[in-house]
């Protein structure tokens, strides 16, 4: 009996050592992506892995114990990019009864606050030097495809039964993440010491009228009317 109270006892310390690890290794990559920002905002998009490290004042063996290779830091920061614009989007604005036009409005304003904060981190991920090896499908299209379906589930939790269509939801979703990508990309342009071709607060209102634009051409195509005015649940109006 006793002999299996200690092998109980050790099965529990195994557990707490690797949950241990784990909230250690989360911890540190976390610490590697902010210094990946700062680095990125200090020395440009062809940010080395040494400068990096060296930036959270680590080994690059150390920053290499913690990501397999380049590519997985890239996807990291991707992820807390796109975590980054969820949470200021839907911290600011109330799903449930907020006028469509005002949420776009809202989401593209975040959006591009985020990308004025941080240019080179978008610039990285548009044409990153790190991804350029990696066989799989870059990680900011894999994004996009996540945040893409993310927000279809969501709105269509929100609409009517009869009217719901995730599918076509989740393409017009990743279409409108395509045509901002595209524009943010020429918006900062390829030399980082560009200054930028528009102004913000009419990029912003770009931004807005492309997304909605996008929106009102999927909706009518599949026989359904939207009325920016109006929140979500009462917006959209089938045949």
């Amino acid at each position: 009996m006793t002999r299996g109270y200690r092998k109980a006892d050790e099965g529990r310390r195994v557990d707490a050592r690797t949950e241990r690890w784990r909230e250690h290794r989360v911890r540190v990559r976390a610490e590697f992506v902010d210094a990946a920002f700062r680095a990125l905002d200090r020395f440009g998009p062809e940010v080395s892995m040494g400068d990096i490290a060296k930036e959270a004042g680590a080994a690059k063996p150390k920053l290499y114990r913690h990501f397999e290779d380049k590519t997985d830091l890239y996807n990291a920061i991707v992820d807390r990019v796109r975590d980054m614009l969820w949470e200021r989007i839907l911290s600011g604005v109330n799903l449930t009864d907020d006028a469509v036009a005002d949420l776009v409005r809202r989401a593209a304003t975040e959006y591009v606050a985020v990308v004025s904060a941080h240019p080179n981190v978008f610039r990285f991920m548009l044409h990153s030097h790190f991804s350029q090896q990696a066989k799989e499908t870059e990680r900011a299209l894999v994004a996009a495809r996540q945040s893409a379906r993310r927000a279809a589930e969501y709105f269509a939790g929100l609409l009517p039964t009869e009217s719901v269509d995730v599918a076509g939801i989740e393409l017009v979703n990743y279409s409108i993440f395509g045509a901002v990508a595209s524009a943010t990309d020429w918006w900062l342009g390829a030399n980082q010491r560009e200054v930028s071709a528009m102004p913000v607060e009419r990029f912003i209102e770009y931004l807005a009228e492309s997304i909605s634009a996008l929106a009102q051409a999927h909706a009518r195509f599949n026989g359904v009317t939207i009325d920016p005015s109006q929140p979500l649940r009462d917006a959209f109006v089938v045949g």
